[in-house]
């Protein structure tokens, strides 16, 4: 196991027990990092002709398992490779998102639509305000090669090798068992999460898609459970879209958060 440097472990036990008291914003760090993910390969199929990237196709993707007590945010974005892992997670306040976007503004190709909103480094680690472990398994675009960095905390990481077929990341958090104080099961909840995603990452120009279980019958009139993926998010800013398309309901949320 790897350990954070002194400095490092201090910030991060200042995120887990008082730099956020609103634990539920974890999730709109996390959303946000997988969409820097998916802008910074749409701007490579920009810049580069031979990547054959459609936008439509750029999604994240959210999945729980109750039984398990995970939670999983997953991008088909540009992944990270080995050293990515080690230069963004393994130092807290270390951004890569930062410095693509200073990349970004020197090079003489950009997109209007380019739009980094979150930042691998202080945000990325709110995660432990949920979980008591987190796993980022990831695999750079046009690489063979896959790779899990995985941490409990301030005692340090790991990065190990790893199995996935398609290139992106998938951040999987197994989140705290409840106490006296703090109830972590609403975040095994697709309404609450679902409501979380409305709340604070509707924005998000990609679809943002969480695993639902529906029951319905059979031919037969059993009752049987089906999963599939929904969008749950717009995709566009309130106040982008027209005036008579938004509810009051909508514009009480928006103020509300």
């Amino acid at each position: 196991m790897k350990s954070f440097k002194t400095e490092s472990k201090k910030i991060l036990e200042l995120m887990i027990n008082s730099i956020y008291t609103n634990k539920e914003i974890f999730l709109r760090e996390l959303v946000s990092n997988a969409s820097d993910a998916l802008d910074k390969l749409y701007f490579k199929s920009l810049t580069d002709s031979n990547l054959q990237i459609k936008k439509d196709d750029l999604k994240i993707k959210i999945s729980i398992d109750k039984p398990a007590r995970t939670l999983t945010i997953s991008d088909n974005g540009v992944g990270m490779t080995q050293p990515e892992l080690e230069n963004n997670l393994g130092t807290i306040a270390k951004s890569g998102s930062q410095e693509f976007k200073q990349n970004v503004q020197k090079s003489d190709k950009s997109d209007s639509q380019i739009s980094i909103i979150g930042q691998f480094g202080v945000g990325f680690y709110s995660a432990f305000m949920v979980a008591d472990n987190v796993k980022v398994i990831s695999k750079a675009y046009g690489q063979n090669d896959a790779y899990e960095w995985q941490s409990c905390g301030v005692d340090g990481y790991d990065i190990l090798p790893a199995q996935k077929q398609d290139y992106g990341t998938d951040i999987i958090l197994h989140i705290k068992p409840n106490t006296d104080d703090e109830n972590y099961d609403k975040f095994l909840d697709e309404f609450e999460i679902q409501s979380l995603v409305k709340k604070y990452s509707d924005f998000i120009k990609y679809p943002i898609m969480l695993l639902r279980t529906r029951t319905q019958k059979d031919k037969d009139g059993n009752k049987e459970e089906k999963q599939e993926f929904e969008t749950v998010n717009s995709q566009k800013p309130l106040w982008q879209r027209d005036k008579k398309d938004i509810k009051p309901e909508e514009y009480d949320e928006f103020y509300s958060s």
